[in-house]
């Protein structure tokens, strides 16, 4: 099995570097994470960290590894200047935004002027999505009524609570600018539902390092029942084609 998840070729949709105090206690350097990924036979990596400076510099001396998602804090007045610098001067290709660690609905009025940007520099907006009260999948699906030509990815779909990965799925089926990241969402069977019910483009594997081991998060794609031409798309081609990679 190992082998096998090794043999697909992959783009890492979500990931980080650096260290996470707290209840996580976890952390892994730029360089380690490369390792990993030559391991695993993952190509490149979208990290995004907060402060946004630490992404910066691994992406400038890594730019074939490491994709930039500006993870800005849209409470923050600078906020749109970060994302702005970020994309012109750094080449980051998408931007991050996690309410749940920075107290915000999705649909608040601090987001617009990010998701305004985002539209305007053509990149999509990532949002992380599970947890109550700042994160739910309907908030997101909320700001993508607002902003319908804006693509979307609520990152982990939903995350570990089958009710919220569930509505991340049929969110996705009813906006059709809305993605989905698998990475620490736990049921398999989720991820062929959402390639043959929310399409086969709008789907994709993430990582989640360093909160994740790579085989876990391989092994519930491989099993989901994809056949290993559509588990290339989950892989690999999706995010290649959202982030013009």
């Amino acid at each position: 099995m190992l082998e096998r998840m090794k043999s697909f070729k992959k783009i890492d949709a979500h990931s980080h570097i650096g260290y996470f105090g707290g209840w996580s206690d976890v952390g892994i350097t730029p360089e380690e994470l490369i390792e990993q990924m030559d391991e695993y036979n993952v190509e490149k990596a979208v990290i995004s960290t907060y402060p946004i400076k630490e992404s910066i510099d691994a992406v400038d001396k890594y730019p074939d590894r490491f994709v930039g998602a500006a993870w800005v804090n849209p409470n923050e007045k600078e906020a749109v200047d970060q994302l702005r610098d970020a994309v012109k001067n750094h080449g980051f290709k998408a931007v991050k935004l996690h309410p749940l660690s920075h107290s915000y609905l999705p649909n608040d009025e601090c987001v617009f002027p990010i998701a305004e940007l985002a539209g305007e520099l053509d990149i999509p907006l990532m949002i992380h999505t599970g947890h109550p009260p700042f994160s739910l999948p309907w908030s997101v699906a909320q700001l993508a009524d607002i902003y319908p030509d804006l693509p979307m990815v609520m990152i982990h779909m939903g995350h570990g609570n089958g009710m919220y990965v569930q509505s991340a799925i049929d969110m996705a089926k009813k906006y059709p600018n809305l993605y989905l990241e698998t990475s620490g969402m736990p049921m398999h069977t989720k991820i062929k539902e959402a390639y043959e019910k929310v399409g086969s483009d709008r789907i994709m594997w993430g990582l989640d390092a360093p909160f994740h081991h790579p085989t876990v998060e391989m092994q519930r794609t491989i099993v989901s029942g994809l056949t290993d031409k559509q588990l290339e798309d989950v892989f690999y081609n999706n995010v290649k084609k959202l982030l013009k990679l």
